[in-house]
Protein backbone atom coordinates (compact mmCIF):
# COMPACT_ATOMS: atom_id res chain seq x y z
CA UNK A 1 0.00 0.00 0.00
CA UNK A 2 1.08 3.61 -0.60
CA UNK A 3 1.56 6.28 2.04
CA UNK A 4 -0.67 8.79 0.28
CA UNK A 5 -3.90 9.46 2.18
CA UNK A 6 -6.99 9.85 0.00
CA UNK A 7 -8.69 13.23 -0.03
CA UNK A 8 -12.23 13.31 1.40
CA UNK A 9 -14.99 13.40 -1.17
CA UNK A 10 -16.25 16.94 -1.77
CA UNK A 11 -19.91 16.46 -0.83
CA UNK A 12 -22.87 18.75 -1.32
CA UNK A 13 -24.77 18.37 1.97
CA UNK A 14 -28.01 20.14 2.92
CA UNK A 15 -27.19 21.29 6.47
CA UNK A 16 -24.34 22.01 8.85
CA UNK A 17 -25.61 19.10 10.98
CA UNK A 18 -25.19 16.71 8.06
CA UNK A 19 -21.67 17.98 7.43
CA UNK A 20 -20.79 17.31 11.07
CA UNK A 21 -22.39 13.87 10.75
CA UNK A 22 -20.26 12.95 7.73
CA UNK A 23 -17.15 14.17 9.55
CA UNK A 24 -18.00 11.87 12.47
CA UNK A 25 -18.53 8.94 10.11
CA UNK A 26 -15.17 9.55 8.42
CA UNK A 27 -13.46 9.68 11.81
CA UNK A 28 -15.02 6.39 12.93
CA UNK A 29 -14.22 4.79 9.59
CA UNK A 30 -10.58 5.86 9.67
CA UNK A 31 -10.04 4.95 13.33
CA UNK A 32 -12.17 1.85 13.87
CA UNK A 33 -12.98 0.25 10.52
CA UNK A 34 -10.42 0.76 7.76
CA UNK A 35 -7.28 -0.33 9.69
CA UNK A 36 -8.70 -3.80 10.42
CA UNK A 37 -10.60 -4.37 7.18
CA UNK A 38 -8.08 -6.42 5.20
CA UNK A 39 -7.02 -8.68 8.09
CA UNK A 40 -10.56 -9.34 9.31
CA UNK A 41 -11.93 -9.98 5.82
CA UNK A 42 -9.13 -12.43 5.18
CA UNK A 43 -9.88 -14.28 8.42
CA UNK A 44 -13.66 -14.07 7.94
CA UNK A 45 -14.24 -12.20 11.19
CA UNK A 46 -17.58 -10.42 11.61
CA UNK A 47 -17.04 -7.04 13.37
CA UNK A 48 -20.06 -7.05 15.69
CA UNK A 49 -18.39 -4.52 17.97
CA UNK A 50 -18.32 -2.02 15.10
CA UNK A 51 -22.10 -2.28 14.69
CA UNK A 52 -22.48 -1.77 18.46
CA UNK A 53 -20.35 1.37 18.16
CA UNK A 54 -22.39 2.60 15.20
CA UNK A 55 -25.60 2.01 17.16
CA UNK A 56 -24.26 3.97 20.13
CA UNK A 57 -23.31 6.79 17.75
CA UNK A 58 -26.85 6.87 16.34
CA UNK A 59 -25.78 5.65 12.90
CA UNK A 60 -28.01 2.56 12.59
CA UNK A 61 -31.29 4.47 12.45
CA UNK A 62 -30.46 7.57 10.45
CA UNK A 63 -33.45 7.67 8.06
CA UNK A 64 -36.05 6.88 10.75
CA UNK A 65 -38.15 9.18 13.00
CA UNK A 66 -36.60 10.67 16.09
CA UNK A 67 -39.57 9.69 18.26
CA UNK A 68 -38.44 6.06 17.99
CA UNK A 69 -34.70 6.71 18.31
CA UNK A 70 -33.96 7.41 14.67
CA UNK A 71 -31.79 10.18 13.27
CA UNK A 72 -34.46 11.89 11.12
CA UNK A 73 -31.94 12.29 8.32
CA UNK A 74 -33.02 12.51 4.68
CA UNK A 75 -32.01 9.65 2.42
CA UNK A 76 -29.71 12.07 0.61
CA UNK A 77 -27.58 12.18 3.78
CA UNK A 78 -28.06 8.58 4.93
CA UNK A 79 -26.80 7.19 1.62
CA UNK A 80 -23.65 9.29 1.76
CA UNK A 81 -23.01 7.86 5.23
CA UNK A 82 -23.34 4.37 3.72
CA UNK A 83 -20.89 5.33 0.99
CA UNK A 84 -18.29 6.43 3.54
CA UNK A 85 -18.72 3.24 5.58
CA UNK A 86 -18.51 1.00 2.50
CA UNK A 87 -15.42 2.86 1.34
CA UNK A 88 -13.76 1.77 4.58
CA UNK A 89 -15.17 -1.78 4.56
CA UNK A 90 -18.05 -3.14 2.52
CA UNK A 91 -19.04 -5.61 5.26
CA UNK A 92 -19.89 -2.62 7.44
CA UNK A 93 -21.52 -0.39 4.83
CA UNK A 94 -23.63 -3.19 3.39
CA UNK A 95 -24.41 -4.40 6.92
CA UNK A 96 -25.87 -1.01 7.86
CA UNK A 97 -27.90 -1.00 4.63
CA UNK A 98 -29.28 -4.48 5.40
CA UNK A 99 -30.11 -3.44 8.96
CA UNK A 100 -32.03 -0.43 7.65
CA UNK A 101 -33.82 -2.71 5.18
CA UNK A 102 -34.82 -5.00 8.05
CA UNK A 103 -36.31 -2.02 9.92
CA UNK A 104 -38.18 -0.73 6.88
CA UNK A 105 -41.29 -2.89 7.19
CA UNK A 106 -42.00 -2.00 10.80
CA UNK A 107 -40.98 1.63 10.27
CA UNK A 108 -43.29 2.09 7.30
CA UNK A 109 -46.17 -0.31 7.91
CA UNK A 110 -46.22 -1.16 11.61
CA UNK A 111 -48.81 0.18 14.01
CA UNK A 112 -47.85 2.89 16.48
CA UNK A 113 -47.97 0.27 19.25
CA UNK A 114 -45.59 -2.01 17.34
CA UNK A 115 -43.24 0.85 16.51
CA UNK A 116 -43.15 2.06 20.10
CA UNK A 117 -42.52 -1.47 21.36
CA UNK A 118 -39.75 -2.47 18.98
CA UNK A 119 -38.22 0.37 16.95
CA UNK A 120 -36.21 2.09 19.74
CA UNK A 121 -34.18 -1.08 20.37
CA UNK A 122 -33.89 -1.79 16.64
CA UNK A 123 -32.71 1.71 15.75
CA UNK A 124 -30.48 2.61 18.66
CA UNK A 125 -30.50 -0.15 21.23
CA UNK A 126 -27.59 -2.19 19.92
CA UNK A 127 -29.68 -4.70 18.00
CA UNK A 128 -28.77 -5.86 14.49
CA UNK A 129 -31.32 -6.95 11.90
CA UNK A 130 -31.60 -9.09 8.79
CA UNK A 131 -34.08 -9.38 5.93
CA UNK A 132 -35.53 -12.72 4.87
CA UNK A 133 -37.11 -12.79 1.42
CA UNK A 134 -35.04 -15.11 -0.81
CA UNK A 135 -35.25 -18.89 -0.66
CA UNK A 136 -33.23 -21.73 -2.24
CA UNK A 137 -35.72 -21.92 -5.15
CA UNK A 138 -37.10 -18.36 -5.00
CA UNK A 139 -34.48 -15.72 -5.77
CA UNK A 140 -35.31 -13.34 -8.62
CA UNK A 141 -38.83 -14.84 -8.62
CA UNK A 142 -39.41 -13.91 -4.99
CA UNK A 143 -43.20 -14.08 -5.32
CA UNK A 144 -42.91 -17.87 -5.62
CA UNK A 145 -41.58 -18.27 -2.06
CA UNK A 146 -42.85 -21.32 -0.18
CA UNK A 147 -42.02 -20.63 3.46
CA UNK A 148 -45.42 -20.88 5.18
CA UNK A 149 -47.03 -19.16 8.14
CA UNK A 150 -50.15 -20.90 9.44
CA UNK A 151 -52.53 -19.26 11.88
CA UNK A 152 -52.86 -20.95 15.29
CA UNK A 153 -55.11 -18.89 17.53
CA UNK A 154 -53.32 -15.63 18.31
CA UNK A 155 -50.05 -16.96 16.89
CA UNK A 156 -48.53 -17.92 13.55
CA UNK A 157 -46.41 -21.02 12.98
CA UNK A 158 -43.64 -20.42 10.42
CA UNK A 159 -42.05 -23.35 8.57
CA UNK A 160 -39.57 -23.25 5.71
CA UNK A 161 -36.07 -22.20 4.64
CA UNK A 162 -34.69 -18.80 3.70
CA UNK A 163 -31.46 -18.43 1.73
CA UNK A 164 -28.68 -15.88 1.16
CA UNK A 165 -29.48 -14.06 4.39
CA UNK A 166 -26.92 -11.39 5.28
CA UNK A 167 -26.33 -11.53 9.06
CA UNK A 168 -27.96 -14.97 9.07
CA UNK A 169 -27.24 -16.55 12.44
CA UNK A 170 -25.92 -13.34 14.08
CA UNK A 171 -28.92 -11.00 13.77
CA UNK A 172 -31.10 -10.12 16.75
CA UNK A 173 -34.26 -9.88 14.64
CA UNK A 174 -35.44 -10.88 11.19
CA UNK A 175 -38.08 -9.36 8.93
CA UNK A 176 -39.51 -12.51 7.36
CA UNK A 177 -41.79 -12.84 4.33
CA UNK A 178 -43.93 -15.97 4.46
CA UNK A 179 -46.90 -17.38 2.59
CA UNK A 180 -50.17 -17.09 4.47
CA UNK A 181 -52.53 -17.47 1.51
CA UNK A 182 -52.76 -18.57 -2.11
CA UNK A 183 -49.87 -18.74 -4.57
CA UNK A 184 -48.51 -15.50 -5.96
CA UNK A 185 -47.65 -12.12 -4.48
CA UNK A 186 -51.03 -11.52 -2.79
CA UNK A 187 -50.61 -14.52 -0.49
CA UNK A 188 -47.51 -13.23 1.33
CA UNK A 189 -47.34 -11.61 4.77
CA UNK A 190 -44.49 -9.97 6.71
CA UNK A 191 -43.46 -10.87 10.27
CA UNK A 192 -40.93 -9.59 12.79
CA UNK A 193 -39.18 -12.67 14.20
CA UNK A 194 -36.77 -12.56 17.18
CA UNK A 195 -33.32 -13.97 16.47
CA UNK A 196 -33.56 -16.33 19.44
CA UNK A 197 -36.99 -17.74 18.54
CA UNK A 198 -37.41 -21.43 19.33
CA UNK A 199 -37.16 -23.52 16.17
CA UNK A 200 -35.07 -20.96 14.28
CA UNK A 201 -31.60 -22.18 13.31
CA UNK A 202 -28.89 -21.01 10.92
CA UNK A 203 -26.87 -23.21 8.59
CA UNK A 204 -23.10 -22.95 8.25
CA UNK A 205 -22.34 -19.64 6.49
CA UNK A 206 -21.69 -19.76 2.74
CA UNK A 207 -18.08 -19.77 1.55
CA UNK A 208 -17.95 -16.70 -0.68
CA UNK A 209 -15.38 -15.16 -3.01
CA UNK A 210 -15.65 -11.83 -1.20
CA UNK A 211 -17.16 -10.18 1.87
CA UNK A 212 -15.91 -13.09 3.95
CA UNK A 213 -16.40 -11.13 7.15
CA UNK A 214 -20.13 -10.80 6.53
CA UNK A 215 -22.00 -14.03 7.35
CA UNK A 216 -24.43 -15.15 4.64
CA UNK A 217 -26.43 -18.22 5.63
CA UNK A 218 -29.61 -20.19 5.17
CA UNK A 219 -32.16 -19.91 7.96
CA UNK A 220 -34.40 -22.84 8.88
CA UNK A 221 -37.82 -22.21 10.44
CA UNK A 222 -39.02 -25.39 12.11
CA UNK A 223 -42.41 -24.49 13.52
CA UNK A 224 -41.35 -21.07 14.75
CA UNK A 225 -44.20 -19.55 16.78
CA UNK A 226 -44.72 -15.81 16.32
CA UNK A 227 -47.54 -13.79 17.97
CA UNK A 228 -49.95 -12.02 15.66
CA UNK A 229 -48.77 -8.83 17.35
CA UNK A 230 -45.54 -9.30 15.37
CA UNK A 231 -47.31 -9.42 12.02
CA UNK A 232 -46.31 -6.35 9.98
CA UNK A 233 -49.10 -4.78 7.95
CA UNK A 234 -52.18 -6.64 6.80
CA UNK A 235 -52.38 -10.28 5.79
CA UNK A 236 -51.40 -10.54 2.15
CA UNK A 237 -49.63 -7.15 2.16
CA UNK A 238 -46.17 -8.60 2.61
CA UNK A 239 -45.03 -8.58 -0.99
CA UNK A 240 -45.87 -4.91 -1.51
CA UNK A 241 -43.99 -4.17 1.73
CA UNK A 242 -41.05 -6.15 0.41
CA UNK A 243 -41.00 -4.29 -2.91
CA UNK A 244 -41.10 -0.91 -1.18
CA UNK A 245 -38.22 -1.98 1.06
CA UNK A 246 -36.21 -3.16 -1.95
CA UNK A 247 -36.63 0.16 -3.74
CA UNK A 248 -35.01 1.88 -0.76
CA UNK A 249 -32.49 -0.93 -0.28
CA UNK A 250 -31.32 -0.70 -3.89
CA UNK A 251 -30.27 2.86 -3.24
CA UNK A 252 -28.25 1.59 -0.30
CA UNK A 253 -26.48 -0.92 -2.56
CA UNK A 254 -25.80 1.84 -5.11
CA UNK A 255 -24.20 4.01 -2.43
CA UNK A 256 -22.09 1.12 -1.15
CA UNK A 257 -20.93 0.39 -4.70
CA UNK A 258 -19.72 3.96 -5.15
CA UNK A 259 -17.89 3.75 -1.83
CA UNK A 260 -16.04 0.62 -2.98
CA UNK A 261 -15.26 2.24 -6.34
CA UNK A 262 -14.00 5.42 -4.70
CA UNK A 263 -11.54 3.48 -2.54
CA UNK A 264 -10.34 1.56 -5.60
CA UNK A 265 -9.73 4.83 -7.46
CA UNK A 266 -7.92 6.33 -4.46
CA UNK A 267 -5.61 3.31 -4.28
CA UNK A 268 -4.99 3.27 -8.04
CA UNK A 269 -4.25 7.00 -8.18
CA UNK A 270 -1.86 6.88 -5.22
CA UNK A 271 -0.01 3.94 -6.74
CA UNK A 272 0.18 5.57 -10.19
CA UNK A 273 1.69 8.73 -8.68
CA UNK A 274 4.31 6.78 -6.68
CA UNK A 275 5.23 3.98 -9.09
CA UNK A 276 7.98 4.89 -11.57
CA UNK A 277 8.79 3.17 -14.85
CA UNK A 278 11.04 4.43 -17.64
CA UNK A 279 12.10 7.23 -15.31
CA UNK A 280 8.62 8.68 -14.78
CA UNK A 281 5.61 8.09 -12.53
CA UNK A 282 3.26 5.81 -14.42
CA UNK A 283 0.59 8.49 -13.91
CA UNK A 284 2.43 10.47 -16.60
CA UNK A 285 1.52 7.94 -19.28
CA UNK A 286 -1.59 8.80 -21.26
CA UNK A 287 -2.96 5.25 -21.25
CA UNK A 288 -3.14 5.23 -17.47
CA UNK A 289 -4.25 8.86 -17.21
CA UNK A 290 -7.24 8.08 -19.41
CA UNK A 291 -8.08 5.00 -17.31
CA UNK A 292 -8.04 7.10 -14.14
CA UNK A 293 -10.19 9.78 -15.82
CA UNK A 294 -12.76 7.18 -16.89
CA UNK A 295 -12.82 5.66 -13.40
CA UNK A 296 -13.42 9.06 -11.78
CA UNK A 297 -16.16 9.89 -14.27
CA UNK A 298 -18.04 6.65 -13.58
CA UNK A 299 -17.89 7.36 -9.85
CA UNK A 300 -19.14 10.94 -10.17
CA UNK A 301 -21.95 9.86 -12.49
CA UNK A 302 -23.00 7.05 -10.15
CA UNK A 303 -22.98 9.32 -7.12
CA UNK A 304 -25.11 11.89 -8.93
CA UNK A 305 -27.56 9.19 -10.01
CA UNK A 306 -28.13 7.69 -6.57
CA UNK A 307 -28.43 11.14 -4.98
CA UNK A 308 -30.99 12.23 -7.56
CA UNK A 309 -33.08 9.15 -6.73
CA UNK A 310 -32.67 9.82 -3.01
CA UNK A 311 -33.93 13.37 -3.41
CA UNK A 312 -37.03 12.07 -5.18
CA UNK A 313 -37.65 9.74 -2.23
CA UNK A 314 -37.12 12.56 0.25
CA UNK A 315 -39.65 14.68 -1.66
CA UNK A 316 -42.24 11.90 -1.47
CA UNK A 317 -42.17 11.33 -5.22
CA UNK A 318 -42.01 7.96 -7.06
CA UNK A 319 -38.44 6.74 -7.33
CA UNK A 320 -38.64 3.02 -8.17
CA UNK A 321 -37.33 3.44 -11.73
CA UNK A 322 -34.54 5.73 -10.60
CA UNK A 323 -33.59 3.32 -7.78
CA UNK A 324 -33.26 0.48 -10.29
CA UNK A 325 -31.17 2.70 -12.56
CA UNK A 326 -28.91 3.74 -9.69
CA UNK A 327 -28.41 0.16 -8.52
CA UNK A 328 -27.67 -0.99 -12.08
CA UNK A 329 -25.29 1.79 -13.02
CA UNK A 330 -23.43 2.12 -9.72
CA UNK A 331 -22.75 -1.59 -9.27
CA UNK A 332 -21.64 -2.02 -12.89
CA UNK A 333 -19.41 1.02 -12.38
CA UNK A 334 -17.93 -0.49 -9.23
CA UNK A 335 -17.10 -3.70 -11.07
CA UNK A 336 -15.45 -1.75 -13.92
CA UNK A 337 -13.54 0.62 -11.63
CA UNK A 338 -12.19 -2.09 -9.33
CA UNK A 339 -11.12 -4.20 -12.32
CA UNK A 340 -9.30 -1.20 -13.78
CA UNK A 341 -7.69 -0.52 -10.40
CA UNK A 342 -6.19 -4.00 -10.42
CA UNK A 343 -4.90 -3.32 -13.93
CA UNK A 344 -3.28 -0.03 -12.88
CA UNK A 345 -1.37 -1.84 -10.14
CA UNK A 346 -0.36 -4.62 -12.51
CA UNK A 347 1.03 -7.69 -10.80
CA UNK A 348 0.83 -6.02 -7.41
CA UNK A 349 -2.89 -5.49 -7.93
CA UNK A 350 -3.36 -9.24 -8.13
CA UNK A 351 -1.84 -9.80 -4.69
CA UNK A 352 -3.38 -9.47 -1.24
CA UNK A 353 -0.66 -6.97 -0.31
CA UNK A 354 -2.84 -4.28 -1.88
CA UNK A 355 -6.59 -3.90 -1.26
CA UNK A 356 -7.72 -3.61 -4.87
CA UNK A 357 -7.98 -7.38 -5.43
CA UNK A 358 -10.33 -7.61 -2.43
CA UNK A 359 -12.33 -4.65 -3.67
CA UNK A 360 -12.77 -6.30 -7.07
CA UNK A 361 -14.04 -9.51 -5.44
CA UNK A 362 -16.42 -7.53 -3.26
CA UNK A 363 -17.76 -5.41 -6.12
CA UNK A 364 -19.02 -8.50 -7.92
CA UNK A 365 -21.62 -9.36 -5.30
CA UNK A 366 -23.16 -5.90 -5.59
CA UNK A 367 -24.28 -6.74 -9.12
CA UNK A 368 -26.24 -9.67 -7.64
CA UNK A 369 -27.74 -8.72 -4.26
CA UNK A 370 -31.18 -7.09 -3.84
CA UNK A 371 -32.13 -7.90 -7.40
CA UNK A 372 -29.57 -8.87 -10.03
CA UNK A 373 -28.71 -6.24 -12.59
CA UNK A 374 -30.70 -8.21 -15.14
CA UNK A 375 -33.75 -7.77 -12.90
CA UNK A 376 -33.00 -4.03 -12.66
CA UNK A 377 -33.14 -3.83 -16.44
CA UNK A 378 -36.51 -5.57 -16.38
CA UNK A 379 -37.80 -3.09 -13.80
CA UNK A 380 -36.59 -0.11 -15.81
CA UNK A 381 -38.03 -1.49 -19.05
CA UNK A 382 -41.43 -2.05 -17.44
CA UNK A 383 -41.51 1.58 -16.37
CA UNK A 384 -40.69 2.60 -19.92
CA UNK A 385 -42.76 0.18 -22.00
CA UNK A 386 -45.22 -1.38 -19.58
CA UNK A 387 -45.52 -5.06 -18.58
CA UNK A 388 -44.41 -7.78 -20.98
CA UNK A 389 -47.22 -9.04 -23.21
CA UNK A 390 -45.88 -12.57 -23.66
Amino acid sequence: MTDRAPQPVDRQLPTEESRDLLALVREIAQREIRPKAAEEEDSGRFPREVFTLLSEAGLLGLPYPGEFGGGEQPYEVYLQVLEELAAARLTVGLGVSVHSLACHGLGGYGTKEQQSAHLPAMLGGGLLGAYCLSEPAAGSDAASLTTKAVRDGDDWIITGTKAWITHGGVADFYTVLARTGAEGPKGITAFLVPGDAEGLTAAVPEKKMGMKGSPTAQLHFDGVRVPDARRIGEEGQGFSIALAALDAGRLGIAACAIGVAQTALDEALAYALDRKQFGHPIADFQGLRFMLADMATKIEAGRALYLAAARLRDAGKPFSRQAAMAKLFCTDAAMAVTTDAVQVLGGYGYTADFPVERLMREAKVLQIVEGTNQIQRMVIARHLAGPETR
